[in-house]
């Protein structure tokens, strides 16, 4: 370390410059509290870096498995020894460490995603997750036989969860909605548990919104020949005949485009929020059980939001 750190001086009296000193990319890393390919979210997040290393020409590091205020300090302190200038945490939970520890890295930009916490150099990205939970919702109430549909969230501040309730309950007033959450992203067993519970109580759909369990749900809700919604990713290849449609959030894309802020100079330390308007939130491919002329209603619905911020029952 220390040795680094003399190499790091003498570069810098040789250069008579900072090696941050550019405001462009100069390499990119990404904190995940998982491993890379443990579930899709992670895996979008390690997506938009690989995006960012082809469309940049930059070195790329990533560190896995990183939750403790320890371990987030050793991993910005490396990567900052391998010259990185724009860090991206895959998770919530990095945002009060970012806030903490930002000052000491003033060459340095950090970004996480949903939360409050912005500071000069750290900048929050978020999903507007209401209206996709509302239209996926909306397709629920149309294609629930029993007029019993669940969602398996993982925390109760999670707005898809709202969203795809008042989605249901406005295409189909008679429906009942089972909420349950696993307060955990990556409890499988909690989920299935819950799941369980709620085929016995005659849910014919249901809405995994957790991204290590969703396709363990949906698998069970194949066996058990209901249907589900996918999550984070467009998930109907795991069932073709499950899956009625996806709610998508294409984080590696918006990765890849706050990179490119990053790189015009034009990031700022703020909370940036993101929609349908975006692009960077869509709907998945629809099942073919869904009547064509649904499919049709739906799109023109999301456009019409798209356009006026308005949800159909806020009209």
């Amino acid at each position: 370390m220390k040795q680094n750190i003399i190499l790091l001086l003498f570069i810098f009296i040789l250069s008579g410059c900072s090696y941050f000193d550019t405001g462009e990319i100069q390499n990119v890393g990404l904190l995940v509290d998982t491993a890379i390919d443990e579930n899709a979210w992670s895996k979008k997040g390690y997506n938009g870096l690989l995006l960012i290393e082809e469309r940049f020409d930059v070195q790329v590091y990533y560190k896995e498995n990183i939750t403790s205020e320890e371990e987030i300090n050793e991993a910005v302190d490396e990567l900052v020894q391998d010259g990185v200038n724009l860090i991206f945490g895959h998770s919530n939970i990095y945002g009060d460490y970012f806030i903490d520890i930002a000052e000491l890295y003033p060459d340095v930009h950090f970004v996480y995603v949903n939360g409050g916490e912005t500071s000069e150099n750290v900048t929050s990205l978020n999903f507007n997750s209401h209206a996709m939970g509302f239209f996926a919702g909306m397709v629920a109430g149309k294609m629930t036989a029993t007029n019993e549909i669940g969602v398996i969230a993982a925390f109760s501040w999670q707005s898809e969860a709202e969203g795809f309730y008042e989605g249901v309950k406005y295409q189909n007033p008679d429906a009942h909605i089972r909420i349950n959450y696993t307060n955990s992203w990556t409890n499988i067993d909690i989920a299935t548990g819950i799941y369980k519970t709620m085929q016995q109580n005659g849910v014919d759909i249901v809405y995994p919104i957790g991204d290590s369990y969703s396709d363990e749900i949906i698998r069970k809700a194949a066996a058990d020949q209901n249907y589900a919604i996918g999550y984070i990713t467009d998930q109907l290849s795991i069932a073709p005949d499950t899956v009625l449609t996806s709610t998508i959030q294409h984080v590696d894309e918006l990765y890849e485009i706050t990179a490119e802020q990053f790189n015009e100079g034009k990031l700022a330390g703020e909370l940036l929020t993101f929609d349908f308007q975006d692009e960077f939130i869509t709907l998945g491919e629809f099942n073919d059980a869904i009547p064509e002329t649904f499919q049709v209603e739906i799109n023109d619905l999301i456009k019409e939001y798209k356009e006026t911020g308005l949800l159909p029952n806020e009209q």
